[in-house]
């Protein structure tokens, strides 16, 4: 039986090879609206490749599951960054692995993270990932994808056997 993966805590470091992380622990930043608030540009690397995609602004209600969590399925965006930042949400796992050589999911290189209060994720246009998954309690999350309603906005893999994840 395979080990089961450890979800860790979300860093910027840690996802770096897969997309951006969204937080509160920003530096610098400028002045705006008249010195009652820090403006922080470009915090994630957003964009789509087809010019008839349009960028589609939604909201997702999801309900709360719990780890351990089984992860039987991966989808990915292969002309679209998917951003998703926490609008209601105590926490929620993330998970994700590269591409192999024939552009299908590496599982020897699945990922999980938690991601805390006040933490978003941007996947790197074409990551494979699991859909998002709330800890806890429902949650309500803000998700910003190019889509123009194609085969391409979203593929998905049924994965041969489950992947269990469990907590840190």
């Amino acid at each position: 039986m395979r080990a089961p993966i450890r979800a860790q805590p979300l860093t910027r470091e840690a996802f770096a090879p897969f997309g951006d992380v969204i937080g509160l622990e920003l530096s610098g930043g400028a002045s705006a609206n008249q010195g009652t608030a820090t403006r922080f540009d470009y915090v994630a690397r957003l964009g789509g490749s087809r010019p008839q995609a349009e960028p589609n602004l939604a909201v997702f209600r999801s309900v709360a599951k719990t780890l351990p969590f089984q992860v039987r399925l991966l989808e990915r965006h292969p002309c679209s960054t998917q951003m998703f930042v926490a609008l209601q949400c105590q926490r929620f796992l993330v998970v994700v692995c590269p591409e192999d050589a024939r552009g299908e999911p590496d599982l020897s290189q699945l990922r999980a993270f938690v991601c805390g209060p006040g933490q978003g994720v941007n996947y790197r246009a074409g990551l494979w990932h699991h859909p998002i998954i709330a800890l806890d309690a429902p949650a309500d999350l803000l998700m910003l994808a190019w889509e123009d309603g194609t085969k391409l906005d979203c593929e998905e893999r049924p994965l041969p056997e489950p992947y269990l994840v469990t907590s840190d």
